[in-house]
C-alpha cells in the first residue's frame, strides 16, 4: 500500500521529493501516514476533502484482498 500512495501522491504535488509515506502494520490493521509539502497540503486533500477521499477509497479497493484494514492518514 505504501508505494500505491506515494505513486498517486507525487503525481499530485509539485514538490514529490518531499513526499514522505511511511506504512505500520498492526494485528489487523495498517496505517498509511502521508507528509507533503505545507504548500502542497490543498492539492492533496482538495476541494471538500474530495482527493483525500477518492485517495482512501482507492487505497481501501487495493487492500480488499487482504484481511487487514487499511488506514490513510494525512499529515502535515
Amino acid at each position: 500500500m505504501k508505494e500505491l500512495v506515494e505513486v498517486i501522491a507525487k503525481s499530485l504535488v509539485e514538490h514529490p521529493e518531499e513526499v514522505i509515506v511511511t506504512e505500520t502494520e498492526e494485528d489487523d490493521s495498517v496505517l498509511v501516514e502521508l507528509r507533503v509539502a505545507p504548500s502542497d497540503m490543498g492539492k492533496v486533500i482538495g476541494r471538500q476533502g474530495r482527493i483525500a477521499k477518492a485517495l482512501r477509497t482507492v487505497v481501501k479497493a487495493a487492500s480488499s484482498k487482504s484481511d487487514k484494514k487499511v488506514v490513510v492518514d494525512i499529515l502535515q
